[in-house]
């Protein structure tokens, strides 16, 4: 049996709507620019993408725009015999802003700790500061 865990996270983004992370998440070139690193993707549902220079692969499986986004989803380091994680994106107008709840479910639970914290340091962290939200 393959142990899995599943990572949660919620992130405010004061005075960004929600369709402006959903399209900065998935437009290649703005994905680019947030992250600092070569990103591809070919939005709709089936769609492959991969990010971080290839390090991230997956497919879209469902595109609700500006509401949710879910993917299969893994890494260059991916253990062998793994199948794919799911990355659940789900965006919601809050407070002049957008809560984004993340739920990234079957990721290899010797793995947690690090995309845990990479999700903070590469996706969330470097997302607000594209749209100028100053960091605490």
């Amino acid at each position: 049996m393959l142990n899995t865990a599943t990572i949660n996270q919620t992130v405010f983004f004061p005075s960004v709507k929600p369709i402006q992370i959903y399209d900065a998440y998935l437009n290649p070139r703005k994905h680019s620019e947030f992250t600092g690193a070569e990103a591809m993707c070919d939005p709709v549902a089936g769609g492959e993408f991969n990010a971080w220079d290839g390090y991230i692969t997956g497919r879209i499986l469902e595109l609700n725009r500006a509401k949710r986004i879910l993917q299969e989803w893994k890494t260059t380091e991916w253990p062998e015999g793994y199948p794919p994680s799911i990355l659940e994106l789900s965006f919601k107008a809050k407070n002049e802003g957008t809560e984004i709840t993340m739920v990234h479910s079957n990721v290899p639970s010797h793995q947690v700790d690090s995309y845990r914290q990479g999700w903070i340091d590469y996706y969330w962290n470097p997302l607000k500061e594209y749209f100028g939200i100053k960091m605490k």
